[in-house]
């Protein structure tokens, strides 16, 4: 049913490509850009209600932020597509013995953060709004919050950092609009109208926003781990982030999948951070 649901909005917006390119195209990236909300469960809400909750903003949005105290090194955790601060739960019930300082983020649309659209820009500025509260000596992505996290620290270079850990990030926009479009079976119309709008509204083409290419100026070290058989983000983007970020390591892993929400994870992260 949700197959074909997708297929009837992709052939609906072809449809009206033919009437206004540009309307169809602004349709079809509101949706790109537009995640389902779920739900915290009652367990996740009461692990979330267990930090201190603060409020910041940027450019009249509100940013939602969870804060575990603690007297060491500072973390900040920046959760990727459709997810929210609960996604570290397990992570950080093994940092919060360790004394860490953890600082964990809502992404813009998500969670309890402001913004009814979500892109990896704006996502970087809300972590640099973060960032420069916290002066986190390290910062955790997972996937798109990856690929944010090096979006803002390629532009702000905060010196605080001295490390960051990418989980399952992506290194091509334009790879992930691509899929979007195949998804959608958007026709050629609508596919050139994206590249355009893209284009006037961030600045550049979808080509030019590549976590890989953006690392080349970024000297802190790096820990990426990835699953070869990861079926959202494919392993192939690890190994282009990690040949450009100059100061990194790879850790490859094999059935822990996109989610990479394992202990093993954590102890390779705790062990990259220890060192």
């Amino acid at each position: 049913m949700e197959k074909y649901i997708i297929k009837l909005i992709g052939s609906y917006l072809n449809v009206l490509s033919y009437f206004s390119g540009d309307y169809a195209a602004n349709k079809a990236l509101h949706l790109f850009s537009t995640p389902r909300k779920g739900k915290l469960n009652s367990q996740n809400e009461k692990f979330l209600n267990s930090a201190k909750k603060e409020n910041l903003n940027y450019e009249g949005l509100n940013i939602a932020t969870y804060h575990w105290k603690g007297d060491k090194a500072t973390i900040l955790l920046v959760h990727g597509w459709e997810s929210n601060s609960a996604r570290w739960k397990n992570k950080i019930k093994r940092f919060i013995p360790q004394g860490f300082n953890i600082i964990a983020i809502d992404a813009p649309a998500h969670g309890a953060s402001g913004s009814k659209l979500f892109n990896a820009l704006l996502y970087s500025e809300f972590i640099n709004i973060v960032a420069q509260k916290y002066q986190p000596e390290v910062v955790i992505g997972h996937s798109v919050g990856g690929m944010a996290s090096i979006f803002f620290q390629q532009k702000h270079q905060l010196k605080s950092i001295k490390k960051m850990v990418l989980l399952g990030a992506p290194s091509e926009f334009e790879t992930i609009l691509k899929s979007y479009i195949k998804l959608l079976g958007y026709n050629k119309k609508i596919e050139k109208h994206l590249n355009k709008i893209i284009l006037k509204r961030f600045g550049a083409v979808p080509g030019d926003f590549s976590t890989s290419k953006y690392s080349k100026s970024i000297e802190t070290k790096g820990l990426i781990i990835h699953d070869v058989k990861d079926a959202v983000i494919p392993y192939s983007d690890a190994k282009l982030i990690n040949k450009n970020l100059r100061n990194s390591m790879l850790i490859s892993t094999k059935g822990l999948g996109h989610s990479l929400n394992d202990s093993s994870v954590t102890k390779n992260i705790l062990e990259f951070i220890q060192k």
